[in-house]
């Protein structure tokens, strides 16, 4: 499986996912750090992916959601954008909504 097949497969089998640098207990920049505390806040169960530590991914990522920095979220499969969307969402009440919708489609 290449790089994108498996950006893909890690996309499309997880409801959120979070491409960062680090991980949600030690993110390794800031933009990352406040991503992960917006999705906290918003109450999401996501999947964080560290691109330092697989250069492929990380090379890789900005081609495949056409978006050239990290942290990039994916929710159901769909870009959404980096940190500055996400507090955006944050700020706005989407980004809860968005989490609470999730919540009430997934099965029991």
């Amino acid at each position: 499986m290449d790089v994108l097949e498996r950006i893909k497969a890690t996309v499309d089998g997880q409801s959120i996912v979070l491409f960062m640098k680090g991980t949600p207990e030690f993110p390794m920049c800031g933009f990352s750090s406040r991503a992960v505390q917006a999705l906290h806040r918003a109450g999401a169960r996501f999947r964080a992916v560290n691109v330092l530590e697989d250069p492929a991914v990380r090379a890789s990522l900005p081609q495949f959601g056409n978006w050239p920095t990290f942290p990039q979220l994916y929710i159901q499969g769909e870009l959404i954008g980096g940190c500055d969307i996400i507090e955006d969402l944050e700020s706005s009440g989407q980004l809860e909504r968005m989490v609470a919708d999730l919540d009430a489609v997934a099965p029991a």
